[in-house]
């Protein structure tokens, strides 16, 4: 049995290669003869450097610019040495480890130091995976300090999610209580999103526009097309040719819930393997996507590490234990190889 295994990031306790690897590893215990390929994902967020890294030939450099509150940080620029350069979001817009959040004053303003000194180094094409943010600013930061793009620079918006920038899925409702907002907070900024959108000549309703707490919708402001983060690294990876040789696709993410059915790495993986009426499954650290969800997206399972540890708690403890440990069940279930296995139709 051929399986691909290709899994996003588990966030703040595994990479998408560190995933793919445990699943692998697990899957392998179970089912030694089958042929497992790992394709490590990324849907434009934490993590989209180093999956490009793979597969992008080119270099990296890095930039000295500012965080979310204008605190110092680096950030990295991928060159393909063709004139395309690929940046990540979260390097100069997400938060730090135990950093405190304070999601009124995150701005995205560093990341318009990253784009500049892309566009200085000679790149005419610049592809901002958005996503993994602390700011809900709508990117008025990054707008304001980047002004104009430079003149034959095209910009390349690649969001982690389809979400609009205003409503309930928005960057402030559907996002912003994970990045440190309350109930009262989440309300004002709503209210100052709406007010950047009543004031900015964007669409506050296009798909993408709330991904990155709205940095988005601020890029397309500077005349950037909008594209799938997750699609876009798919294709770049070769994902669907790969679906095509297995018989069966896994993939996965730290915490599997609606905004994974709205363009993350799990939706967009399923949505291929649907296309190759090929069966897939979801390995994910918590789950919270029922199954009459998971099916209309094209998945036939979801199954939570955190469920099988016992908890939440032992399941970060050994993130990766416990990860492989629910490759090696769920494979038991659906590999003809494995012993005991359930054999699915």
């Amino acid at each position: 049995m051929r399986v691909v295994v290709a899994p996003d990031k588990f966030g703040g306790t595994l990479t998408a290669a560190e995933a793919a690897s445990a699943i692998r590893s697990g899957w392998l215990r179970a089912a030694p003869d089958d042929a497992v390929d790992v394709v490590p994902l990324s849907d434009g967020g934490q993590g989209f450097l180093d999956v490009l890294g793979g597969v992008v030939a080119g270099r990296k450099t890095t930039v000295a610019t500012t965080g979310p509150w204008g605190d110092p940080v680096v950030a990295e620029i991928l060159a393909d040495g063709q004139g395309t350069a690929y940046l990540e979001s979260a390097q100069c817009c997400g938060a730090a480890a135990g950093q405190p959040l304070r999601p009124w004053e995150a701005s995205t303003a560093g990341l318009a130091t990253v784009v500049n000194a892309a566009v200085a180094a000679g790149a005419h094409r610049v592809v901002v995976g958005v996503g993994g943010t602390a700011t809900t600013d709508g990117g008025r930061g990054c707008v304001s300090a980047l002004g104009p793009v430079p003149p034959g620079v095209r910009l390349v918006a690649a969001t982690d999610v389809a979400s609009p920038l205003l409503g309930p899925a928005g960057a402030a409702r559907g996002f912003a209580p994970q990045k440190g907002a309350d109930d009262a907070m989440v309300g004002r900024l709503e209210e100052r999103l709406q007010t950047w959108a009543a004031a900015a000549p964007g669409d506050p309703d296009a798909p993408g526009a709330g991904a990155g707490g709205g940095l988005g919708y601020g890029l397309c402001l500077l005349g950037a097309a909008r594209v799938s983060g997750a699609a876009l690294v798919a294709d770049l990876v070769g994902l669907s040719a790969r679906i095509a040789q297995a018989d069966l696709v896994v993939t996965g993410e730290g915490t599997c819930d609606w905004s994974s059915l709205r363009g993350k790495v799990v939706a967009e993986t399923a949505r291929r393997a649907t296309e190759h009426g090929r069966p897939c499954v979801v390995l994910a650290g918590q789950a919270s996507v029922g199954a009459r969800q998971a099916a209309a997206a094209g998945i036939d399972e979801v199954h939570s590490a955190a469920v099988l540890a016992g908890s939440v708690a032992a399941s970060v403890a050994d993130p990766a234990g416990q990860l492989a440990r629910l490759a090696e069940r769920v494979a038991r279930q659906w590999s003809r190889g494995a012993p005991a296995a359930g054999v699915r139709p």
